[in-house]
C-alpha cells in the first residue's frame, strides 16, 4: 500500500479556500484590535469602559456558546449550509456595528458577529476534503492564516482607521463576508463523503474524558489566561500610547510593525529548538515566565513609550511561542482518538479568555485606573506559571493518520496489536466507521514507520 505524499491540487484548493474564511473570521476579531477602545469612546455609552469590555468581549461569548452547536448540526444539515448562515450572521452583526450610534447597538452587532461561530463547521470541512494523511498538513496552513492575519490586523487597522475609520472597517468586514460565500461555494469542492472526524470535530461523549484530563486541563487554562490577558492588554494599550505619546491612533501601526517583525524573528528559533530538541517544556514555561513579568513591568511602563514599546516587544515575544506551542502541546497530549475534542476544548477556551478578558479589563481600567488591569493578568500568569512548572513533559511524538478502506471491526483489532507492537509506537486507534487510522509515534521514526506499517496493511487486510 503506497501513500502519498504531496496534497492534490484539488485539496490545496479547498485547504486555501477555507484558511482564507478562517482568516475573515479573525479579521472581525483583531482588526478593530488595535483602535475599537479609542473609537468606542466618542459612542454614546463609551465613556463607561465596562461597556467598552463588553462590546469587544461579546464576540468570544457567543462563540463559546454556538460553536460546538454549529459543529454539531453540521454533520446533520450539510457543512456549506451551515458556513452560509454564520456568515451571514456575521455579516449582520456588522452593519448593526457599523451603523451603531451608541455602544449597546456595537455590543449587539458583536454578538451576533460572533453567533455565526462556523470555526468548527469550517475545520470539519477540511477535515472532509483532505485524505487522512494530508489533515494535519492542512490544519498547519489554516493555523499560519491565523497568525498572520493577527499580525496583519494590529498594522492594517490603524491605517484602515485613518481612511474609512471603524465604521467603514465593521462595513468592510460584512463585504468580504458575503464575498467569502461565493468562495465557499465556487473554489471549495463538494467532498466525495461528509462525517464525522475524531481527529478534527468535537465529540459530545469525549468531552468529560477531556475535562478530567488534568494535563490538558493546564494547557487549556493556559489557552484562557493568554487570551484573556490580550483582550485586557488592549482597554489599555491603545490608551496609553496615545497619552503617554500624544500619536494618534492611527499611527500606531509604527510602533506594532517593528514590534511584531523583531518578536516573530526570535520566536521562529525558540519553536525549532523546542522541536528539534524535545525542549517543549523548558521552552513553553520560559515563554510563561517571561509573560509574567511582562505584564508586571506593564504596570510602570504605561507612560514613557519606550517602555512601552519595549514592554510590548517582551510581550509579543511570549506570546508567539506561547500561541504556537499550545496545540503542539495538545496534540502530543490528548488521547489520539479525542484530539478533535481536545482542540475543541482549547477554542472554548480561547473565546471564553477573549470575553472575559475584555469584559473585565474594561470593567477594572474604568472602576479602579488602568495599572489594576495588568495586576488582574499578572495574578493569572502566577497561576498560570505553577501550573505549567508542574505539567509532565510532553513526549517528542507526532500523530500520523492514514486513510483506510474495507476493513472491519475484526481485522482492525489484530492491526492495531500489530501496530502497537512496533518499536516507537505510543498509541494507535483504528476506526474503521471513518476509514481513519490514528498513530502516534516518536519523531525520529516516522519515516521508517511507513514501510512498516504498508507492510502490515497487507498481511492483515491486503491491497
Amino acid at each position: 500500500m503506497q501513500f502519498s505524499e504531496k496534497m492534490t491540487q484539488i485539496e490545496t484548493r479547498a485547504t486555501a479556500a477555507l484558511a482564507s474564511i478562517y482568516g475573515l473570521r479573525m479579521l472581525g476579531m483583531f482588526l478593530i484590535l488595535p483602535i475599537f477602545a479609542i473609537y468606542a469612546e466618542t459612542l454614546q455609552g463609551g465613556d463607561n469602559h465596562a461597556l467598552i469590555g463588553l462590546a469587544l468581549g461579546a464576540y468570544g461569548f457567543m462563540q463559546v456558546i454556538f460553536q460546538l452547536p454549529f459543529g454539531m448540526a453540521s454533520d446533520r444539515f450539510g457543512r456549506k449550509k451551515l458556513i452560509y448562515l454564520g456568515l451571514i450572521m456575521f455579516a449582520v452583526g456588522s452593519v448593526f456595528a457599523a451603523t451603531a450610534q451608541d455602544i449597546y447597538v456595537v455590543i449587539v452587532g458583536r454578538a451576533i458577529q460572533g453567533a455565526g461561530a462556523i470555526s468548527a463547521v469550517v475545520t470539519a470541512l477540511v477535515a472532509d476534503s483532505t485524505r487522512e494523511e494530508h489533515r494535519t498538513q492542512a490544519m498547519a496552513m489554516i493555523g499560519a492564516t491565523i497568525g498572520v492575519t493577527f499580525a496583519v490586523s494590529l498594522v492594517a487597522g490603524p491605517i484602515l482607521n485613518q481612511w474609512i475609520g471603524v465604521s467603514g472597517i465593521f462595513w468592510l468586514t460584512a463585504v468580504l463576508s458575503i464575498a467569502a460565500i461565493a468562495v465557499v461555494k465556487f473554489a471549495v469542492p463538494e467532498p466525495l463523503h461528509a462525517h464525522f472526524h475524531s481527529d478534527a470535530q468535537a465529540a459530545p461523549a469525549k468531552i468529560r474524558e477531556v475535562l478530567r484530563d488534568t494535563q490538558l486541563l493546564r494547557l487549556n487554562f493556559g489557552t484562557f489566561c493568554l487570551h484573556g490577558a490580550q483582550m485586557a492588554m488592549f482597554m489599555v494599550v491603545p490608551f496609553a500610547i496615545k497619552n503617554s505619546t500624544g500619536m494618534n491612533e492611527n499611527t500606531h501601526w509604527q510602533i506594532y510593525l517593528p514590534v511584531l517583525v523583531l518578536s516573530f524573528i526570535l520566536m521562529v528559533p525558540a519553536i525549532i529548538y523546542a522541536e528539534k530538541k524535545a525542549k517543549l517544556k523548558p521552552v513553553f514555561v520560559t515563554a510563561v515566565g517571561l509573560m509574567l513579568l511582562t505584564q508586571i513591568a506593564f504596570m510602570f511602563s504605561l507612560t514613557s513609550l519606550w517602555g512601552i514599546v519595549a514592554t510590548l516587544f517582551s510581550y509579543f515575544v511570549a506570546f508567539n511561542i506561547l500561541e504556537a506551542s499550545l496545540p503542539s502541546l495538545i496534540s502530543k497530549m490528548a488521547p489520539v482518538a479525542a484530539k478533535g475534542t481536545a482542540m475543541g476544548v482549547h477554542n472554548t477556551a480561547q473565546s471564553f479568555g477573549m470575553f472575559l478578558g475584555a469584559a473585565l479589563g474594561g470593567w477594572l481600567s474604568h472602576s479602579y485606573g488602568s495599572p489594576t488591569v495588568f495586576v488582574f493578568c499578572a495574578a493569572l500568569m502566577v497561576v498560570w506559571f505553577a501550573l505549567a512548572l508542574g505539567m509532565q513533559a510532553p513526549p517528542s511524538v507526532k500523530t500520523k493518520m492514514f486513510h483506510i478502506q474495507g476493513y472491519n471491526d475484526e481485522q482492525a483489532a489484530i492491526l492495531v496489536q500489530d501496530i502497537r507492537a512496533m518499536e516507537g509506537v505510543y498509541e494507535v486507534v483504528a476506526i474503521p466507521s471513518e476509514t481513519m487510522l490514528m498513530v502516534k509515534l516518536e519523531n525520529q521514526r516516522s519515516k521508517e514507520f511507513q514501510a512498516a506499517l504498508s507492510q502490515a496493511i497487507m498481511n492483515r487486510i491486503g491491497e
